[in-house]
């Protein structure tokens, strides 16, 4: 049994996950992939975490599945690995009405690759890649890869890196709008978790409901969008932080948001 799959600590009201299995490049095996379901469920129910951040040991993000698992005699097929071990993790990154910082430290394939582009906000060190394995491998994208990708940078990008499995590179994922931002690799880890911290401190709430109305926004026509727009910006005018908010442009100062 392996310890330590998943480290967890939270600093500055952001509840920082590590994915720690350097010696595969933090491939997931099912240990690592429960303990992250757990420490995202911890992270939802704490009210001392506002925002969330998720990167990797070493030299990688994650290499996806471990294969050495699959292969075990009594490994897990795939259908378990989907149902019990990646589909809960997006379904999570996707419910928890925190904004959730996947920062990409090194390659992110195959499922790794998925898992980060499921959430809210993707930073990459310049020498961070991205790549769709499944492929080379005689699978299909999964972790939600065939939801996320397509909608992120178009249908005609999306099926050629998924059937053709090249690599793109952190700049290029940029440019591309897969990812957010790219930071040189030295100042990454200051600026990514600078970056998290910020958004830690933000009207937590009205950040979830952004969250929340983006995700409807996915499937809904125009005017459901709106009533959901109603319905939210209603909700977020009854918090503290919208308070507080006029309450500081006002008096011209910094508002000071609790996430209430």
């Amino acid at each position: 049994m392996e310890e330590n799959s998943i480290l967890f600590e939270i600093k500055n009201k952001v509840g920082l996950i590590t994915l720690n299995r350097p010696k595969v490049y933090n491939s997931f095996n099912r240990e690592m992939a429960l303990n992250l379901q757990a420490t995202l469920d911890l992270c939802k129910e704490n009210p001392e975490v506002r925002a969330i951040y998720i990167s990797g040991s070493g030299k990688a993000f994650s290499a996806g599945q471990d294969l050495q698992e699959v292969v075990a005699e009594k490994g897990p097929e795939l259908s378990t690995i989907l149902t019990e071990h990646y589909n809960p993790i997006i379904r999570r990154v996707w419910e928890i009405e925190k904004p959730i910082v996947a920062a990409v430290n090194g390659v992110a394939a195959g499922a790794g690759a998925n898992i980060a582009l499921a959430c809210d906000v993707v930073v990459a060190t310049e020498s961070a890649s991205f790549i769709q394995a499944f492929s080379k491998i005689g699978l299909i994208p999964d972790s939600g890869g065939t939801f996320f990708l397509p909608r992120l940078i178009g249908y005609q990008k999306a099926s050629a890196l998924m059937m053709l499995g090249e690599k793109v590179m952190a700049k290029e994922a940029e440019q591309m709008g897969m990812i957010y931002k790219v930071f040189p690799d030295k100042k990454f880890p200051e600026e990514s978790i600078k970056l998290a911290e910020t958004l830690a401190q933000m009207p937590t709430k009205a950040i979830g409901y952004i969250k929340r109305a983006l995700n409807y926004s996915l499937t809904n026509d125009l005017n459901t969008q709106l009533a959901i727009e109603d319905q939210l910006q209603s909700a977020a005018g009854q918090t503290e932080d919208y308070k507080e908010g006029v309450k500081a442009f006002l008096e011209k100062r910094t508002a000071v948001f609790k996430g209430r």
